[in-house]
């Protein structure tokens, strides 16, 4: 009886009869398998970005460069974000999100080209490719990950969905290292290791037509997800995502989202001035390690019956604070030594001091993960339904895409390390009391925006009507 429960529950969660639904059909259509593939996606897209980013300087010799390219993208998905967000309650997640495979590849065929041949502006034409395609690709994925799982799964999803975008770095840094272990000086990578990652690249498209619509995914119970484009017009989205920016849940998460990631460019930056090329490659992999270890980390602690959602947030994020406060003493302690060495320092693993050097730079990309998931688990809390969840997920990545456009024209800037360290301290500083008033209002369970926000009360009543009819019928199966 059990196996045809989803089947029943489907039937009655449609707009009218419909055939019975296969197991094959009920897997394909699972919010798991979309979000395995949305991680898949993450992983050939911006994990394979990362990977590069990791290495210091995309792989270069000076960082300058590529930390202007960088700014640049991130100057476009400042806006870019938020308008594929809107786009994407119009016109579907799935096309925003093929959209958003096509662009990442020309930035690290650019930088091949940078490697090889010296060619600088189309660094600058990648990094505008990559920020208008990352935009859609931010504004759709968030919202698949958070958007089709049920609640009481949102933080193993997304630490799938992160988790699997680690894959990429984790593989794009074990090609690097393999290609460069034998320079143990300082330098760039060999322009073999781009045309792996760019191969890897490529992939992204294929995936991104697996994805299924919001309203053709399945969840376990056999409940459907309203169609976020039902009867939307793209003014009416605008409306609601200017009433979200005003929301005090929303609005209080904005200083962490520009100011926690701000030591990354950094790091990039402390690699490629103190570390040989096959240390930094082994730093990115480790990096890579270390966020995955945090993604599964938090995905199974935030889901966890061990106390309410409102003490586990504020918990967490005290932890968070006392840690990366720590972590900032010991960095400006090694930028200190290492910046007043004579003769110039360069680290390598077979070197004296080495794991001082190194293991802070882990021990950061770690808690830089850990910080990206307590906020989309925080979003998660806050917020039900797959529209709300979609604006408030490009909205919120084009705060975060003010921070890193900030912080790598910061770093394309040629001023001391110790000066960028500084300011990245401060501004993580600066995010502790607003992010610690938000988890005050973290709610036990998530609340369904749809009627509050729609200016249509008749759409979202409908769509209400059809949820509660999926579990009045499951509720009746369960009863017999």
């Amino acid at each position: 009886m059990s196996s045809k429960q989803p089947e029943l529950e489907v039937e009655q969660a449609g707009d009218g009869p419909t055939k019975p639904v296969s197991r094959f059909t009920r897997w394909y259509r699972s919010p798991l398998f979309n979000v395995i593939i949305v991680g898949l996606i993450s992983f050939t897209q911006p994990g394979i970005w990362n990977a590069l980013n990791n290495v210091g300087a995309g792989g270069q010799q000076e960082p300058y460069l590529v930390n202007g390219a960088n700014s640049l993208t991130f100057g476009i998905m400042v806006f870019g974000c938020s308008i594929f967000a809107i786009l994407a309650n119009k016109f579907g997640l799935k096309n925003v999100l093929i959209f958003g495979t096509l662009g990442y590849a020309p930035y690290s065929a650019s930088l091949y080209v940078n490697n090889r041949y010296g060619t600088e502006w189309f660094v600058l034409f990648g990094g505008a490719t990559c920020g208008i395609a990352a935009s859609a690709l931010w504004a759709s994925e968030g919202a698949i990950a958070l958007g089709y799982a049920d609640v009481h799964n949102r933080g193993k999803f997304t630490g799938i969905w992160l988790g699997l975008r680690e894959l990429g770095q984790l593989i794009g840094s074990s090609i690097q290292l393999s290609l460069n272990h034998k320079s143990g000086k300082r330098g760039k990578v060999g322009y073999t290791t781009y045309i792996v990652l760019i191969a890897l690249q490529c992939l992204g498209l294929p995936l991104a037509l697996l994805i299924s619509p919001p309203q053709k995914v399945i969840r376990p119970d056999g409940q459907k997800v309203p169609d976020p484009t039902k009867n939307k017009a793209v003014m009416k989205e605008v409306r609601r995502w200017w009433d979200l920016l005003r929301d005090k849940r929303f609005y209080l998460l904005i200083p962490v989202m520009i100011g926690f990631n701000w030591n990354g460019t950094y790091q990039g930056i402390y690699l490629t001035k103190y570390f040989s090329v096959r240390a930094r490659t082994l730093g990115a992999l480790t990096s890579g390690i270390a966020a995955t270890a945090a993604n599964i980390l938090w995905g199974w602690f935030y889901d966890t019956k061990f106390c309410s959602r409102p003490t586990l947030a504020k918990f967490t994020w005290i932890l968070f604070s006392v840690l990366m406060l720590a972590l900032f003493g010991w960095q400006v302690a090694n930028e200190k030594l290492y910046e007043e060495a004579v003769p110039k320092v360069t680290l390598d693993w077979d070197l004296p001091g080495f794991g001082r050097g190194f293991a802070v730079n882990v021990l950061f990309r770690f808690m830089n993960e850990s910080h990206y998931m307590f906020v989309y688990w925080i979003l998660g809390t806050f917020f039900d339904d797959i529209e709300t969840l979609t604006l408030a997920v490009g909205l919120l990545r084009s705060f975060e895409s003010i921070g890193s456009c900030l912080a790598f024209g910061i770093g394309a800037a040629k001023i001391r390390p110790m000066i960028n360290l500084i300011v990245a301290f401060v501004m993580f500083s600066i995010t502790i009391p607003s992010t610690l008033a938000a988890t005050f209002l973290v709610p036990e369970r998530p609340v369904d925006e749809r009627r509050a926000l729609s200016d249509d009360g008749s759409s979202a009543a409908e769509d209400e009507k059809e949820v509660e009819a999926a579990t009045v019928a499951a509720l009746r199966r369960d009863s017999l």
